[in-house]
C-alpha cells in the first residue's frame, strides 16, 4: 500500500505547500501561498462581468452562475486550508504515525492494521476517483472550444471563437493575442481549482474513513477483551483503550473545527448550483454536447457534497457504536475499578460526533434531501415550459 494521503500531498505540493511547519510553512503566509487564492479570486471579475453583460439572456446567465458558484466554493476551500494549514499537516502526520505504530506491533495490533489497511485502500480509491472526476470535468471545459475549432476547420466552415469558461474581459478576448492569453489564464485557474478541490475534499474523506477504521478497531478490542481481573496488565490495557477513545474523539472534533467553513459553503453553494444546473439541463435537452457537459458538471458537484455527507455519516455512526461495543463485551467479568472506566467510555459515546456548520449537518439524510429537491426542480421547470 502506498503512503497515506499521497495524492492529496502531491496536489498541495503543486500549490507550493510543504509539510514543514518548523520552516517556511510555520511562519506567516508568503506570496507563494496566497498567490493561488488571489488567482482564483481574480477569476470572479470576468465571470461576473459576463453575467452583467448577458443579464437579459437567462440561459447564458445561469450557465455562468454555475461556474461563479464553483469558483466561490474553491475560494472558501483555499482560505480554509491556508487558515488551518498547520492543523491539516498535523492531522496527516498523526494518522500516518498511528498507522506506522499499528504496523510495527504485529501481531498485537494485527486487527487494527487490517481495519486501517482496508480503510486506506478505500480512501485511496475514492481520492483518485474524485480527482479524476474533477480533472475530466475541467478537461471537458478546456477541450470544448478546441474541438469545435478543429471540427469547423475540417469542414471548412467559419467558427466564432469562445473561451472555455463564460468570461468577459475588459479588452477584446476573441481576437489574437487576447484570446490566447485569456485561454491560458482560464486553463491555469482550472488547474488551481482542481488541485485544491482534490486536496481539501480528498483529505476530508480520507480522514473520515481513517477515523471510522480506528473506531471499528476500538470496538473490536473492547468486544473481544475477556477482562481478566487477575492479570497485572489489565489496568494498563484499559488505560490504553480509554486514551485511544479520547484521541479519536479529539481528532473528530478537530476535523469538524477545520472543515466548518467548507461544510457551510458546500451546502449553501451546492444548493444554489443545483438550481442553475438543473435549469441548464432541462433547457438543453436537444443539444447532446451541452447535455453531457452539464450532466458531468452536476455529477461533479453532487459528488463533492456526497463526500462530506458520507464522511460525516460514518463518523457519527461509528462514534455511537462504541457504546454498543462496551455493552456487548464481557464487562461483567471486569473489576469494579475497570467498570468505572468502561462507564466513562459509555458516557462519552452516547453523544454523537456530528460534522456540522450551523444548522447544516453533513449526513446522508441531508444529501438525499438535496437530491429530492433537484428532482422537484426538474418537474417544476418542465411544467412551466
Amino acid at each position: 500500500m502506498g503512503r497515506l494521503f499521497q495524492l492529496q500531498e502531491y496536489c498541495l505540493r503543486a500549490m507550493a505547500h510543504r509539510d514543514d511547519m518548523d520552516g517556511t510553512e510555520g511562519r506567516a503566509l508568503s506570496l507563494q501561498h496566497i498567490s493561488s487564492l488571489i488567482f482564483v479570486i481574480s477569476a470572479q471579475y470576468p465571470l461576473i462581468s459576463y453575467v452583467a453583460y448577458n443579464r437579459n439572456d437567462m440561459e447564458k446567465v445561469t450557465a455562468c452562475l454555475s461556474v461563479v458558484f464553483t469558483n466561490m466554493l474553491t475560494v472558501i476551500k483555499i482560505s480554509t486550508f491556508l487558515a488551518n494549514r498547520k492543523d491539516f499537516w498535523e492531522m496527516i502526520r498523526r494518522f500516518r504515525k498511528m498507522h506506522e505504530h499499528s504496523a510495527s506491533h504485529i501481531p498485537r495490533y494485527r486487527e487494527r492494521l487490517d481495519y486501517v489497511a482496508e480503510a486506506n485502500k478505500l480512501a485511496s480509491f475514492l481520492g483518485r476517483a474524485y480527482c479524476l472526476s474533477c480533472g475530466l470535468t475541467g478537461l471537458y471545459f478546456m477541450l470544448g472550444p478546441i474541438v469545435k475549432i478543429g471540427a469547423c476547420r475540417w469542414h471548412g466552415t467559419t467558427y466564432d471563437k469562445e473561451l472555455p469558461m463564460p468570461m468577459k474581459f475588459p479588452f477584446n478576448d476573441l481576437e489574437s493575442p487576447g484570446y490566447e492569453v485569456c485561454f491560458l489564464y482560464t486553463v491555469l485557474v482550472t488547474v488551481v481549482v482542481v488541485a485544491y478541490a482534490s486536496a481539501v475534499d480528498g483529505l476530508f474523506i480520507s480522514f473520515a474513513i481513517n477515523l471510522r477504521a480506528h473506531f471499528q478497531t476500538l470496538q473490536s478490542q473492547i468486544e473481544n477483551w475477556e477482562f481478566p481481573s487477575s492479570k497485572p496488565d489489565t489496568q494498563i490495557r484499559l488505560k490504553s483503550i480509554v486514551e485511544y477513545h479520547v484521541l479519536l474523539l479529539s481528532l473528530s472534533r478537530k476535523l469538524r473545527s477545520m472543515y466548518t467553513p467548507t461544510v457551510m459553503g458546500q451546502f449553501v453553494i451546492t444548493s444554489l448550483q443545483v438550481g442553475v444546473i438543473i435549469y441548464q439541463l432541462v433547457t438543453n435537452m436537444d443539444s447532446v454536447m451541452d447535455l453531457l457537459l452539464y450532466a458531468s458538471f452536476f455529477g461533479s458537484i453532487m459528488l463533492q457534497l456526497f463526500i462530506y455527507c458520507y464522511g460525516g455519516e460514518i463518523i457519527k455512526a461509528e462514534s455511537l457504536q462504541v457504546d454498543t461495543a462496551v455493552r456487548l463485551s464481557n464487562w461483567h467479568l471486569a473489576s469494579p475499578k475497570s467498570r468505572t472506566s468502561l462507564s466513562l467510555i459509555i458516557l462519552q459515546s452516547q453523544k454523537e460526533v456530528l460534522i456540522r456548520a450551523g444548522f447544516f449537518v453533513a449526513s446522508l439524510a441531508n444529501f438525499v434531501g438535496i437530491c429530492r429537491t433537484a428532482l422537484s426542480l426538474i418537474t417544476l421547470i418542465k411544467s412551466i415550459e
